[in-house]
C-alpha cells in the first residue's frame, strides 16, 4: 500500500495559488494534506484558504502570522512587524475571518505528529528547536545534523523560510515544500511537495505550480490594500 501526502506551507491567504496546487496535485491521488502554517495574512483570501483546509481535513499547524492574527482576535497587539503596510494586512485579516475560521485557527497546534506507513512525521513551522527558525535549502548540513540528533522523527516537515528542499541527513528526511502562495525566488509560481510513503520506502517530489496572479491582484485592489503587494506577487519577490 502507498499513501500519498500533499505538503503545503506559507499559503498566506493566497487561495488562487492553493486552488491551482489542488488542481495540479489531484492526479497524484492525495490521501492526506499536511500544512506547516502561515495560512493567513498578506493575500486577500483568508476565509477561502481556511475553508479549503477544513474541507480537506488537513493536518495544520500555526505559523507566526497566524499567531499574530489570533493575538488581534484576543484584543492584544504585537510589536513586529512595524511597517504600516504589513500591519494593515494582519488587522484586515483578523476582521475578515468568519466565526468558524476564527475557531479553526484557534484550535491549530503549534506542532503536530503522525505516523504514516510506519514513518513518524513531525510538522514544525520553523524547527524542533524554535518555531521561528529559518531553515533554507543552503543552511549548513551541520545544523540539520544537530536537529536530527534531537528528534525521533523519520520525516521532519517545516515551512517558514519559503525555501523548498529535501535533505536526508543522519537518517532523517528534512522537507520544506516552499511557499504555496508567496515565493521570493523571482518565480511567482506556487511551491508544494508530494510525499509518497509505503512500508520502508520514501519518495519526495518538489513541484511548482502557476496560478492566476491577476485574480489575486484584482481582489487585493478592490479591497484597497497596500499596492506594494501587487508587485510582490507579480514578480515573486519580497519587497518589504
Amino acid at each position: 500500500m502507498t499513501t500519498t501526502l500533499l505538503l503545503v506551507s506559507d499559503i498566506h491567504g493566497n487561495f488562487p495559488a492553493l486552488a491551482a496546487v489542488d488542481r495540479q496535485s489531484r492526479a497524484d491521488g492525495i490521501d492526506i494534506v499536511l500544512n506547516c502554517g502561515d495560512s493567513t495574512v498578506y493575500a486577500p483570501f483568508p476565509n477561502e484558504t481556511l475553508n479549503w483546509l477544513r474541507e480537506h481535513k488537513a493536518v495544520s499547524i500555526l505559523g507566526n502570522t497566524d499567531a499574530k492574527v489570533l493575538r488581534l482576535l484576543e484584543g492584544k497587539s504585537f510589536s513586529k512587524p512595524r511597517k504600516a503596510e504589513k500591519r494593515i494586512m494582519y488587522e484586515w485579516t483578523a476582521k475578515q475571518l468568519s466565526m468558524e475560521n476564527r475557531t479553526y485557527l484557534a484550535t491549530m497546534p503549534k506542532r503536530a505528529f503522525l505516523v504514516v506507513e510506519g514513518f513518524r512525521i513531525g510538522l514544525f513551522h520553523g524547527s524542533p528547536d524554535d518555531d521561528n527558525e529559518f531553515l533554507f535549502h543552503d543552511s549548513p548540513d551541520d545544523r540539520f545534523r544537530e536537529l536530527a540528533e534531537k528528534t525521533d522523527c523519520d520525516i521532519l516537515v517545516s515551512g517558514h523560510s519559503h525555501s523548498p528542499y529535501h535533505k536526508h541527513i543522519n537518517g532523517v528526511h528534512f522537507l520544506n515544500p516552499g511557499s504555496a502562495g508567496r515565493m521570493f525566488d523571482g518565480n511567482p509560481d506556487g511551491s508544494y511537495g508530494i510525499l509518497e510513503l509505503s512500508p520502508g520506502h520514501i519518495l519526495v517530489r518538489l513541484c511548482r505550480c502557476p496560478y492566476p496572479v491577476e485574480e489575486l491582484i484584482d481582489r487585493h485592489r478592490r479591497k484597497l490594500l497596500p499596492p506594494i503587494y501587487e508587485e510582490m506577487y507579480r514578480t515573486g519577490r519580497k519587497l518589504n
